[in-house]
């Protein structure tokens, strides 16, 4: 096979992401029914994490698990990584030892290093810049729920940070739309995302606006990890792009509300829009189980039927 590496959304393409769709439903279904899938038995994942996650550890350890294979755990502070280790040394070193490695980390550029000098498919289990296996079960989750997001429109609400990056590039592989509203200085990178005449983006000052007509609203937290000596002037910042009870009125009326969690109630989002009837959030959780079994299957094993 062809080594394949999962970096950030634009690295498949749209036929691609449609097999891997199916696929996690199928792979649910057979969960659900507690119907072993034990394809990746003998198999070894390695996980790196520099960032500290609940809910990325957890959906790769018990899945590739769940796959029949074992995953083991590997914090930048307790290996040589966090000791000065080149990062190309890593890569040899660890891929010549398992089959499969995640890294949850600071830069992109440290994945796409650690990528290029690896034996293994690579996935990016979070970076500043991206979050791809995320937007990859936000997706099946829309999907799942409300049924194809070509030409849908979703809204994103707040810091345009690694998530709105991955959503914006979605939305050209997949070809629907994003209405980004931020305040001011916290909106689209320019330099990682394509703005000017693209027809899949438009940035909005109201975030009320930007909600208007959306089939999907979602936000993340004002603060991200990495960011915290921001913090008390992101708070003032962004009071008022708050997702309320009012966004959602504006949206369509078959509108869902996503966060990729952990959520500050209060803060980004209001108890009642997040604990609310349109909220999808505890199955946009477990779905980063189900998504990242198929992305992982296919990148050890290919495009698979369903039986």
């Amino acid at each position: 096979m062809t080594l394949r590496h999962f970096l950030q959304f634009r690295d498949f393409s749209r036929e691609t992401f449609a097999d891997l769709f199916e696929r996690t439903r199928w792979i649910k279904d057979k969960f659900k029914r507690y119907e072993p899938h034990h394809v990746l038995f003998d198999r070894t994942l390695v996980m790196v994490f520099e960032k500290a996650s609940t809910r990325t550890r957890l959906s790769f350890e018990a899945g590739f698990q769940q796959l029949g294979g074992s995953a083991i755990y590997l914090n930048t502070r307790d290996s040589q990584l966090g000791r000065g280790e080149p990062i190309e040394d890593s890569a040899e070193i660890i891929s010549r030892m398992s089959d499969l490695v995640m890294i949850r980390t600071f830069e992109q550029s440290v994945i796409e290093r650690f990528a290029a000098h690896s034996r293994v498919p690579v996935i990016n289990g979070l970076t500043n810049e991206y979050h791809p296996c995320q937007v990859l079960a936000d997706l099946y989750t829309f999907i799942e729920q409300r049924g194809a997001i070509t030409g849908r429109t979703v809204a994103w609400v707040g810091d345009a940070n690694n998530m709105c990056n991955t959503w914006l590039q979605a939305a050209e592989v997949l070809d629907f739309r994003v209405h980004v509203s931020s305040p001011p200085g916290y909106g689209p990178n320019p330099e990682l995302n394509r703005i000017t005449d693209n027809p899949h983006v438009r940035l909005f000052e109201d975030p009320m606006e930007a909600c208007r007509g959306a089939h999907l609203v979602s936000t993340d937290v004002w603060t991200s990890m990495g960011y915290e000596a921001e913090n008390e002037a992101r708070m003032k910042a962004f009071a008022d792009w708050r997702v309320d009870a009012d966004m959602m009125r504006v949206a369509d009326k078959d509108a869902i509300f996503m966060h990729c969690l952990p959520a500050h109630r209060g803060e980004e989002v209001t108890p009642e829009v997040i604990d609310g009837p349109q909220s999808v959030v505890w199955d946009e959780a477990e779905n980063r189980m189900h998504a990242q079994k198929a992305l992982m299957e296919f990148l050890l094993l290919g495009q698979q039927e369903n039986a």
